[in-house]
């Protein structure tokens, strides 16, 4: 196995050129180095974030706030690594002044080189590209394991989920992120629950909970076409999108999809850490797979309702589901079971009805889709519209510059 001296020497070229197995286009050369601009006190150059979720899964938290923060900063987003058997760093254009980082190692690597093969990684991407004036943003804590000897002018934590409840998390990351939150400067939470349990154990948390695109979504209520694959699915139909994971109550679903065979249940998203042949099975029950971001709203806006299937367990105790609010932007009625999050939010508006045996879900779904669509009267729209990520960032960036005065 080459050593991570091997694999980085092997692949320098010239000065103030990228390496080899660091190939990006002419255009991301040509922007990458450039001076720090310290002498300003409350402002970066980069922002290095590290992530447990792929740029191209799911789109979602991470995707709204960082698009936003490349407006302003060069913005480096480093997945997990990759076992291939072509070892290096691959950095490839997501957006505007926003790269995407894949650190790829070796078949066969320990966990203890693995550290250190990434460590050396992101010492080498910040030599290459001049990453000096900066500030570290994590998603996942067990990047500590690798990124802890850095001095950035200012470390978040943005806390979207609790990690450490989830199938298959690492035995470390509690640990990890008890280090983190030593660590961090500054703590944000993808929800008021998450908040709670993470504002006894750090002075500067600040919740900000699921936000929205609102003028993405209200698109839907325009009737757009019904795509292709959703068109032989005759209707009435409600709907979910999103991850189909451990977070979901297959058992509930099972038995409300049976309870009404007059409906058509339309899920939409990756099925991850449980197996397809887990999945229930019934003639009006269609797992459809992931769609594109750009496309959920012709998808929403064929349906009748939506549905929030999560089963109330440990994995989702802290969770705050941005579906909430997409699905009332696109015009659609909601039905939920009662996550902690949504029923605080979003519990009293009329088109959310909360309920928690299958039983009572089908029972409520005939009468959730007869009120009227004005229900909730404007006070819900004003609601929506002040629910934005753009919003939602302009405050984050407020209180990331206050504290990079504070130093």
């Amino acid at each position: 196995m080459n050593s991570s001296n091997d694999i980085l020497s092997s692949a320098t070229t010239a000065p103030n050129t990228l390496p080899k197995g660091l190939r990006m286009n002419p255009d991301l050369t040509t922007s990458g180095a450039r001076p720090a601009t310290s002498a300003i006190p409350d402002d970066i150059d980069d922002l290095l974030c590290f992530s447990h979720l792929r740029w191209n899964f799911v789109y979602q938290r991470p995707q709204h706030l960082l698009t936003r923060a490349a407006r302003r900063w060069r913005v480096w987003y480093v997945e997990e690594p990759i076992w291939s058997d072509t070892p290096g760093l691959r950095v490839r254009l997501a957006g505007h002044q926003l790269y995407v980082v894949e650190p790829h190692l070796p078949h066969g690597t320990t966990p203890d080189e693995a550290i250190r093969l990434q460590r050396a990684m992101v010492d080498q991407l910040r030599a290459e590209q001049r990453i000096q004036n900066y500030a570290v943003w994590y998603y996942t804590p067990m990047a500590m394991l690798f990124s802890d000897h850095l001095h950035p002018r200012l470390t978040v934590y943005d806390c979207m989920d609790e990690l450490s409840a989830f199938m298959g998390a690492p035995p470390l990351l509690i640990e990890q992120e008890q280090r983190l939150m030593h660590r961090a400067n500054l703590v944000f939470t993808g929800g008021y629950s998450l908040y709670e349990a993470k504002q006894k154990h750090h002075a500067r948390a600040y919740p900000f909970p699921s936000c929205i695109d609102y003028d993405h979504f209200v698109q839907a209520r325009a009737g757009l076409p019904n795509p292709a694959d959703q068109q032989g699915i005759v209707g009435p139909r409600i709907g979910y999108s999103g991850v189909i994971d451990e977070r979901l109550d297959l058992a509930l679903i099972d038995q409300l999809v049976q309870r009404r065979p007059d409906w058509q249940f339309v899920f939409l998203g990756p099925v991850a850490k449980i197996q397809p042949d887990q999945l229930p099975k019934h003639p009006n029950l269609h797992f459809l797979g992931m769609k594109a971001y750009d496309d959920l709203p012709a998808y929403f806006s064929n349906w009748q309702a939506a549905l929030m299937p999560f089963a109330i367990n440990a994995a989702t105790k802290y969770i705050s589901p941005t579906k909430t609010p997409e699905y009332l932007a696109a015009g659609l009625p909601v039905l939920s079971t009662p996550v902690r999050d949504v029923v605080r939010s979003y519990g009293g508006w009329e088109r959310v009805c909360i309920a928690e045996s299958a039983e009572e879900l089908g029972a409520r779904l005939g009468s959730l889709t007869t009120r009227p669509a004005d229900s909730d009267g404007p006070q819900l729209e004003q609601f929506l519209r002040e629910q934005s990520w753009e919003n939602t960032w302009q405050q984050m960036q407020r209180i990331m510059k206050a504290q990079l005065m504070v130093g």
